[in-house]
This record gives C-alpha cells, structure tokens and sequence, in this order.
C-alpha cells in the first residue's frame, strides 16, 4: 500500500516543504457534509503527516476554495473531493486555480473510478447490510448526475468496479439530478427484470458526503440504503494517490495543469 501514499521524487531539494494537498469539497447546507469531509481530511492528514493538506469548498460551506488558496504560497495541487469528471473539475477548479496566480497549482484527477472507491462502497453496504439482513440481489450506485457524458461514462465505470467486487452482483448507475434513470426508475426496472422483491436490491450512496441528493436518493431506496463514502480510510488513501499521481506528472508550473486518470 506504500505506492499509494508517498509520490515519486519529483526532482524537489530533500528536506523541503511538500506541496499543500488543497482538499477540494462541493459543499452542501446539510452540516453533516462539512463535518464528514472535515474528517476525511484529517484521516489524510494522519496517513501522511509530512504533507501540508488544507479544505476548500467549491460553494455554501467555509472555508471556500478561493479563500483557502489566497492563504496559501508556494506550491499547491487540488485534489478534487469529486467522483467524476464534471463541470465542476472540468471547469470550476481550472477557473480558481488560475485566479490564485500567487500559486503554482496542479489539479489532480477526480477521486473516481477507482478500485479503492469500490472497497469503499463495498464496506458500506455491508455495514448498511449488518444493520438490516437480507440477501442482497441488485444494487443501484446513486450518484449526482451530470449532463457531462464523461460523468455518466465515469459512474458506469464504478459500477462495473462494484459489481465484480461484489462477486458479479448486478450494479446500475441512477442518478439524483440531470440524467435518467433516477433510483426510483432504476429499483423498479432491477424489480422487473429480475422478478424478484424491490427490498433485496439496495442503494450504494456514490456520495463523499452526506448532502441534499444523498438524501433523496437514500429516501427512494426499497430496502438497504448505504451511507456515504465519507472517512472510510479507503478514500482516504485514494486522496493521497490522487496527490502523488499529481506529482508524477508534468512539472508544477504557473499554469494550472489537470492530471489525468
């Protein structure tokens, strides 16, 4: 697991400072949200304590990505708290990375897919399971949504991840916003084609963090309904991954670069 954490020497003298891991939130007026990735970002603080690691929010939670990043000076890599390519990365992380023009700045790849995201999730149905047993037959990831077809295309990916992890279980994208199906949709065609009982297919949260579309998508789920992915220290280690996979990349320069998966 020693890859995951520590990046490769980026031809940095021995001895100074990492680069600050910018911690990159959505944000949400549920205060769950800001409590959740409060401590996501520390279990990343504890994995690697050498780094300097910093939260910033995209928008309605404080500190605000702008705001974290005029406070910083030298060096900086943002690592999006995002589980898919978006708007959000695609646009709103190049756009603030290239205001803090006091920064030389890297914007790392979104968190997913990934195989950690998988264990993750994986880990959560079980705990959801623990609590409510039954056997599960199907399982809808409920995600954001996004019109990006790279989002949607990035969703079917973690699917596809979850589903082998899970044994060959089927998995099915549905999301909150933005695209169909929606989880209620996706429950009723698992139900159907599988003619089995809507309360045997459960609703992994594709979520970082507790917030508006976690909740209604955990409101529409039959049975087991999974919390978000949250602290599990399998995203925190993929966190830190993004980071190095940053730092591996081309050298940091004044212009913000995005590393890609």
């Amino acid at each position: 697991m020693t890859a995951l954490l520590r990046p490769r020497p980026s031809g940095r003298p021995t001895g100074t400072r990492p680069p600050t891991l910018v911690a990159v939130a959505h944000g949400s007026r549920d205060p769950a949200a800001l409590r959740t990735v409060t401590a996501l970002v520390n279990a990343v603080r504890a994995l690697r304590p050498d780094v300097p690691v910093r939260l910033g929010h995209i928008e309605l939670d404080r500190p605000l990505l702008a705001d974290t990043l005029k406070a910083l000076r030298g060096e900086a890599v943002l690592v999006p708290l995002l589980l898919g390519r978006g708007h959000h990365v695609k646009a709103d992380l190049p756009e603030a990375a290239a205001r803090a023009g006091h920064l030389t700045t890297r914007i790392a790849a979104p968190l997913g897919p990934h195989p950690l995201l998988a264990e993750a999730l994986h880990a959560r149905l079980d705990e959801a399971a623990h609590q409510h047993p039954r056997t599960i037959q199907a399982v809808v990831l409920a995600a954001a949504g996004s019109r990006d077809p790279d989002a949607a295309a990035d969703a079917a990916a973690t699917a596809a991840l979850l589903s082998t992890r899970l044994g060959g279980v089927p998995v099915v994208p549905a999301y909150a916003s933005a695209v169909a199906p929606t989880v209620a949709d996706a429950v009723r065609t698992l139900t159907s084609t599988r003619r089995g009982h809507p309360r045997d297919i459960a609703v992994a949260s594709y979520f970082t963090a507790p917030g508006r579309f976690a909740t209604q998508c955990a409101d529409a789920a039959p049975g087991i309904a999974a919390a978000p992915l949250g602290a599990h220290p399998a995203v925190a280690r993929l966190v830190l991954h993004r980071y190095a996979q940053a730092l591996a990349g081309a050298p940091l320069s004044d212009r913000a670069v995005t590393v890609g998966v």
